[in-house]
């Protein structure tokens, strides 16, 4: 199984047929106090950056679906000074990468961008959420996946390597705070193209 065919296998089709229960944007506001937790009680700082994983689709609507979020954080750029790009990768996927060094500001752009695909029809083709931390130059992330309605840690170490030993332990701390996924079948690793670039570069 080739990287794209694995990402559509844990995040996509399989996934959704798999999935316990429906996926709910409201989930994303559980990491307005799971960050809390990562700074308090294990020493992470937010990475100031989180992103919103979707499959494109070639529709005029779907563009103009895209449009409508790109106007909505343009907007809450002027309100909240949250940085947002729009970015595709080598695997087909399209992103909404947002920057802000206030997290709570990340976490209602992530929601707002999801939100809004999802009223226009789009919520299928969410894929997943992403909120980055950093610790000792390391960056970890919490992965929210659409279409099992739950959370997963991903600590990519190198090329093509992820540290499981920091992975459980952020699942040992934040289980129960956040709705994490149990069947760590679906804690895909969402590679980046370089070592030390984040997943959508």
């Amino acid at each position: 199984m080739g990287l794209l065919d694995g990402i559509r296998s844990a995040l996509g089709l399989r996934a959704e047929a798999d999935s316990t229960r429906d996926a709910d944007p409201e989930d994303l506001f559980g990491m307005s106090t799971a960050h809390l937790t990562m700074e308090a009680d294990l020493g992470y700082d937010s990475g100031e950056t989180a992103a919103l994983c979707f499959a494109s689709v070639d529709s005029t609507d779907f563009r103009s679906a895209v449009e409508e979020v790109e106007e909505i954080l343009e907007a809450g750029e002027v309100e909240t000074g949250t940085r947002a790009r729009f970015v595709d990768d080598s695997h087909g996927y399209d992103w909404v990468v947002l920057e802000d060094p206030d997290f709570e500001d990340l976490v209602t752009s992530v929601h707002f961008a999801a939100d809004t695909l999802i009223e226009r029809g789009y919520g299928s083709r969410l894929l997943a959420a992403l909120f980055a931390f950093e610790q000792d130059g390391q960056t970890v992330y919490w992965v929210y996946s659409f279409r099992r309605g739950a959370y997963y840690p991903f600590a990519p170490t190198g090329s093509h390597d992820r540290d499981s030993g920091t992975e459980f332990k952020l699942d040992s701390v934040l289980d129960g705070e956040l709705g994490v996924e149990s069947d760590k079948e679906y804690w895909y690793p969402l590679w980046p193209d370089r070592p030390g670039g984040h997943p959508w570069q």
